[in-house]
């Protein structure tokens, strides 16, 4: 048992609510990174490492800014700690800090150890509001980190290059508080393990935590181990993840999904109350759970989401993409950062809501442009993030008053963007005006008397100019780093727009970051996971390999060239290789050597971005059906089953993985399929109601004509599995008439690359008006039986689900 007194002893002697200091509560995958001071209030450097970090700090140029308010006459930093070795952005904003931080390291233990301390363990993210505020009341703070240096060994961590660390940690957060959330405050001991834990602290309760926790570590030392062995036991417990086998099925589908709508807000779309998250996974899960079952309720729950956030403040009406999350219910008040894994996963959540409406084009366009113009490389990779403060203040970058507005735009087009907008003298946020949409853009038009059209045009061109005009203020700080998962799963996200909205710059895009992923952060099928300055560094994790394999997966999708499934295989390969789990199944999220953490975790649940175990079983799945190879549907059969009672307790928490059980269950929804072992590949294109199916069918290979010779083969046939539409004037190639060695007569056959073609046509075209038939997708079936000169493989029968927008 924890010893929950103990545990809350310090929070409540100083009547502190650690919960009420949480400002961001999701429980979310991070990663850590630790930092250190050079010279620092306490203690002196030996003559050595003060030479490193002066040589380290001339390199930064005549134009490094640091990031402190301890100047010297001349400029220069009067601090100046270890984390100037360290490329992290986030640690280097902590190179100046009068706190003697370590990065993560055996050196920071070891001088722990021998100097009997506990260790304060800080882990964020260079984005992250909450932690440039902490930064400023209490890391850049003389006084307490004068406390810090003298009573703790301090190491600082990024999130995003460590998410081992930050699972670890977080789970223990979560464990012990019942909240997690950055920048995240743990208190260890020498070896590693937490025994406190908590948030954002305010200055003066952070004081009192530092003196308490000192004092217990002298005065109950003992009591303190027992405690952090216990908490140690139970993450371990948590973070293993592992249960004895079952199956899942469409019951934990559909468990999941009524997890999800009685979270729901029916009024303004998302799902439970402040802060609101777009959650992406669930977003997913309910649109194609509507586009497979034509399910109505999932479907308006996402839509209503969609909509609400697109007009919302939550996404930038100006430049394109969305911030993070709102602290308000409504969608007004972001907290302003941008992330680069929001961009990916809203982009395809928003391309599937296209598909299922025909609707959203225009903020996918808008979001994606943002990404190619202001967050992608000269050599094609995609940086992390941008920061919410601007000028020292959250937003300033993002918000206008109308005489900005007048300024900006001429007479008609300013009385247009204010209306539109609903842009006040009074604001709508510290005086100032966050741009949202009160209204649709089509209600709008409606209620004045301009065509949806026209008003777009208009709106293209504010939108240009007001961008142009906050492009000459102070803009927020961008996260350079390149994170090889984050860059898989955007390159995904661009694939899939090349491929739904038919537009080939994307694909040219995702293909350039590919390519610069090879060469700069894969070395002979071992990945790294991040990459800065001409660097790359830390060692890459299981979602690295996961993400970057999907991304490959539908490169070769889209682009049908065979080198993009042969690279996946080979990362694939890798994968299981360095973090798959003999005993459990399942993978773990480091590589095996990693001895510092005291843990090796798993991390099966979605947070903010899927997990890699999630990642995992819909890239397994996808190279089963591409390769034939049984052992990737093996190795995603027992991922799924070794979590199976978990995601059957809490299958909400599992979103990402069950759209991979869906698949495994009952096939992808793609244009793209694939069957006989992958020698068979299917692309299905609609425009309006005609269709085109491309057959491609590998050398060696055949299916039988549509009118086979002999009555005993199956024929290849497309239909329609609804009764409402039929398909007619289809269209079948002309066949080949050959023998082959184990049939002497001629067959009739399918070699090669082959189009069909037909027309859906409804048996009551004068109830397409009917919002029923608009939202109901139509069941495209081809029924066919793959064959070489041995063998034939069992038939085998393709379904695409589409809808048709009139």
């Amino acid at each position: 048992m924890l010893d929950i007194c103990l545990l809350m002893k310090i929070s409540n002697k100083h009547n502190i609510n650690l919960q009420e200091y949480s400002p961001v509560l999701p429980l979310l995958l991070i990663g850590l990174i630790m930092l250190i001071t050079t010279q620092s209030v306490h203690g002196t450097y030996s003559i050595e490492l003060q030479q490193s970090l002066q040589t380290a700090l001339t390199a930064k140029g005549s134009n490094y800014k640091p990031r402190t308010q301890y100047l010297l006459a001349d400029g220069k930093p009067q601090f100046t700690n270890r984390l100037i070795l360290e490329s992290s952005p986030y640690l280097l904003q902590h190179a100046h800090n009068p706190v003697n931080w370590y990065a993560w390291g055996e050196e920071a233990f070891a001088q722990a150890r021998e100097d009997n301390k506990p260790v304060f363990l800080s882990i964020g993210y260079s984005t992250c509001h909450w932690c440039h505020v902490m930064e400023r009341e209490s890391f850049d703070n003389i006084k307490i980190a004068q406390i810090m240096n003298e009573n703790f060994i301090c190491i600082k961590v990024d999130r995003e290059r460590r998410p081992e660390v930050d699972e670890v940690y977080m789970t223990a957060l979560v464990m012990t508080t019942g909240h997690g959330g950055w920048p995240m405050s743990n208190f260890l001991t020498s070896e590693g393990k937490p025994f406190f834990a908590g948030t954002y602290f305010p200055p003066n309760n952070f004081i009192n935590i530092l003196q308490e926790i000192s004092n217990l570590w002298q005065t109950q030392h003992p009591k303190i181990i027992a405690q952090a062995d216990n908490i140690l036991q139970a993450v371990k417990q948590v973070t293993n993840a592992s249960s004895k086998a079952q199956q899942l099925g469409a019951d934990s589908i559909q468990t999941a999904i009524k997890a999800i709508l009685t979270r729901h807000d029916s009024f303004i779309g998302g799902f439970g109350t402040a802060p609101k998250f777009p959650q992406e996974n669930w977003l997913l899960l309910l649109l194609e759970t509507s586009l497979r079952n034509d399910k109505q309720e999932p479907l308006l729950a996402a839509v209503r989401t969609l909509n609400a956030m697109a007009q919302g403040g939550i996404y930038d009406q100006v430049g394109g993409g969305f911030h993070r999350y709102t602290v308000d219910e409504q969608w007004l008040v972001p907290h302003f950062e941008k992330m680069l894994y929001n961009q990916a996963l809203l982009t395809r959540v928003y391309l599937l809501g296209h598909k299922l409406t025909g609707k959203y084009s225009d903020i996918i366009v808008q979001t994606l442009d943002y990404i190619l113009r202001e967050m992608t490389s000269a050599q094609g990779g995609f940086y992390s993030a941008t920061d919410a403060d601007s000028e020292e203040k959250e937003g300033w970058f993002f918000i206008w008053t109308p005489e900005e507005i007048h300024k900006a735009l001429d007479k008609e087009e300013a009385e247009l963007a204010i209306k539109l907008y609903r842009i006040t003298k009074s604001g709508n946020f510290e005086g100032r005006n966050i741009l949202h949409l009160p209204i649709s853009l089509t209600d709008y038009a409606e209620q004045n008397n301009i065509s949806i059209e026209q008003l777009l045009s208009k709106l293209n061109i504010i939108r240009d100019k007001l961008r142009i005009v906050r492009n000459k203020r102070e803009q927020p700080m961008r996260d350079d780093k390149i994170i090889t998962a984050w860059n898989g799963m955007m390159i995904t996200a661009l694939v899939e727009a090349a491929d739904i909205l038919n537009q080939p710059k994307y694909l040219t895009a995702a293909i350039k970051a590919t390519d610069f992923i090879n060469l700069e952060l894969n070395k002979k099928n071992k990945l790294w996971r991040t990459y800065l300055d001409g660097q790359t560094s830390i060692v890459a994790t299981q979602e690295d390999y996961a993400y970057f394999a999907e991304a490959l997966i539908n490169l070769y999708d889209v682009t049908g060239q065979s080198k993009w499934l042969q690279q996946a295989t080979d990362i694939t390969d890798e994968m299981l290789k360095l973090f798959w789990d003999e005993t459990n199944g399942g993978f773990f999220i480091n590589v095996p050597n990693d001895k510092l953490l005291m843990i090796r975790p798993k991390s099966p649940n979605d947070g903010a971005i899927p997990s890699g175990n999630s990642v995992a079983v819909r890239v397994l799945a996808m190279l089963a059906k591409r390769t034939g190879a049984d052992i990737y549907r093996e190795h995603a059969n027992t991922t799924i089953n070794g979590f199976a009672n978990a995601i059957n307790n809490n299958p909400d928490n599992y979103a990402y993985m069950l759209l991979g059980v869906d698949e495994l269950l009952y096939g992808e929804m793609k244009k793209q399929q694939y069957g006989s072992n992958g020698n068979v590949k299917a692309s299905l294109q609609l425009t309006d109601t005609e269709i085109m199916l491309k057959l491609n069918i590998k050398s060696g290979w055949h299916i039988n004509a549509h009118k086979p010779l002999q009555d005993n083969l199956i024929a290849t046939v497309l239909t329609v599995g609804e009764s409402e539409w039929q398909l007619e004037s289809i269209k079948y190639p002309e066949p080949k008439h050959q023998s082959l060695q184990w049939q002497q007569e001629k067959l009739a056959l399918y070699e090669g690359e082959i189009q069909l073609h037909g027309k859906l046509k409804h048996s009551n075209p004068s109830s397409t008006t009917d919002n029923n038939v608009l939202t109901k997708a139509i069941p495209i079936k081809l029924r066919f039986q793959t064959c070489n000169d041995k063998i034939c493989l069992p038939p085998e029968e393709l379904i695409w689900r589409e809808r048709i927008n009139f």
